[in-house]
């Protein structure tokens, strides 16, 4: 039988037998049924023998069907604000790359670093880093990996070179990319769709705690990743690179390259004043706590602040630049409706279908159940608690996509809190972070795989990296989420 036919009845198959040939919770066979529709979700999305959107279907079709929940109440789940935040954060990206600002950011950055091989990964690993805290990892990894390419390209071109050396460069540059956009995105809540994921579950279950603002997740996600990126510097330059490595490069090449780019254009001007004031807005929106003050967020100026979201900012921001004229083509707006037509519906419905998972897991029971099989948790203390769950996420991460672990496990540990009256931001902000930590394998993120597609890395070479890069993460964010909370 064709392989591809296996993994694609073993979802539907697994369903159908958890729904009738076992009974999890007797006398709630809710339980049973939402953990039929969890597995068939799971198997597809760990083999991704369909398409991640495909996959999204399932819950709006059988949850109901299954008497789970209403149509209305899991189609509402499809479309929740936290979805538009994710849009308005695209919407702002295809901008910055329209109008050529990432590569201004990129050269300006490198043109700093210099041209030796561990300086100029740097640069690489610090433009990516640093846009993918405001926009998506993926998004930035192919903003950014024509350049990286060109820069592999006018290294290769240099004849007295070592062959192993260069290709040595070539990988650092190309991994230290894409693990920089995904440490990158740990940063803000905006940064990843892990994050979003954490922050609109985390809202519905604790509606009056209020503690989670984009300067809460700041103060907690740059930390861990500013110290990820850092090690990740010194794991890829010490695997890859001899010490004092040279690349052949004249010193004046990226500052030949900016200049070569003139003067900043009008629409890059106003491009990056939309963009730093959507950063500013969505840092000052809510009050700020430095602990003896509190700095009032704008929102308080309004007349209903709790009405005001991180979604709102974004796209408002998003709507400005379809209303301001460009001055270089005449009669467009900076932001045409064509540049939305790339908009990732598929992943839009990949949000829509874990928001639906999560409200069958609340409806049916089955969270509760789940909490309750953590038994073995009780009595550990926090860091063997942290460390565990941080694991967990990481190991489901590297097979699946980070939006479907962080989805799958947010659920249950909502309950295992409620169950054991643990702080959630203690369970839920490690799990969340754990999920970005897929480096070891090319699908583990798409960052990975986008760089693996340049045919000049191997499995190996990822994995290698990628291990020691797991851990340390695993390490780093249970540290550093106990020091802080």
């Amino acid at each position: 039988m064709n392989f591809r036919l296996i993994k694609l009845i073993a979802g539907p198959l697994a369903a159908f037998l958890i729904i009738n040939f076992t009974d999890l919770q007797p006398g709630n066979p809710l339980v049973t049924k939402m953990a039929a529709v969890t597995v068939w979700m799971a198997i597809w999305w760990l083999t991704e023998v369909v398409h991640l959107a495909v996959t999204a279907f399932v819950p709006i079709i059988f949850l109901p069907l299954l008497g789970i929940a209403e149509p209305k109440d899991v189609a509402f789940q499809y479309m929740d604000q936290i979805i538009f935040l994710f849009i308005g954060g695209f919407l702002i990206s295809f901008a910055i790359e329209r109008w050529g600002l990432h590569e201004r950011i990129a050269l300006r950055i490198l043109m700093m670093v210099g041209t030796k091989a561990d300086r100029i990964l740097l640069g690489v690993m610090l433009t990516s880093y640093i846009i993918s805290m405001w926009i998506s990892n993926t998004a930035t990894v192919m903003m950014l990996i024509s350049a990286v390419l060109a820069i592999i390209v006018m290294t290769d071109g240099v004849a007295h070179a070592d062959e192993k050396h260069k290709a040595g460069f070539s990988k650092a540059l190309l991994i230290g990319l894409a693990y920089s956009a995904t440490i990158g995105g740990m940063a803000t809540l905006v940064g990843t769709p892990p994050n979003m994921v954490f922050l609109r579950a985390y809202n519905e279950a604790y509606p009056d705690a209020n503690d989670m603002t984009f300067a809460a997740w700041f103060s907690i996600g740059f930390p861990v990743s500013i110290l990820m990126l850092a090690a990740c510097f010194f794991v890829l330059r010490k695997m890859f690179l001899k010490p004092g490595q040279t690349t052949g490069l004249q010193r004046d090449y990226f500052r030949e390259g900016y200049q070569r780019m003139g003067a900043m254009s009008y629409e890059q001007k106003v491009v990056l004043t939309v963009f730093v004031s959507t950063a500013f807005l969505w840092f000052t929106r809510a009050d700020i706590d430095f602990g003896a003050y509190t700095l009032p967020g704008w929102s308080r100026l309004l007349p209903e602040p709790k009405f005001i979201q991180d979604s709102t900012v974004g796209m408002l921001m998003a709507l400005l630049l379809f209303l301001i004229p460009s001055k270089n083509e005449k009669g467009n707006a900076l932001l045409q409706w064509k540049d939305a037509t790339k908009l990732p519906f598929d992943i839009i419905l990949l949000f829509g279908s874990g928001f639906a998972l999560a409200k069958g897991f609340e409806v049916s029971g089955l969270s509760d159940w789940m909490a309750g099989q953590l038994q073995f948790l009780r009595g550990a203390s926090p860091l063997v608690m942290v460390l565990s769950i941080a694991l967990i996420v990481c190991i489901i991460s590297e097979f699946a996509s980070n939006v479907a672990s962080i989805q799958l496990v947010i659920p249950i540990l909502i309950a295992f809190q409620k169950e054991f009256d643990l702080s959630p931001l203690l369970l839920m902000i490690p799990a969340t972070l754990a999920a970005s930590l897929g480096f070891m394998l090319p699908v583990a993120t798409a960052p990975n795989t986008i760089v693996f597609g340049s045919k000049k890395l191997s499995v190996r070479d990822m994995s290698k990296a990628g291990l020691i890069m797991d851990l340390t993460g695993i390490l780093m964010i249970s540290l550093i989420v106990l020091l802080l909370l």
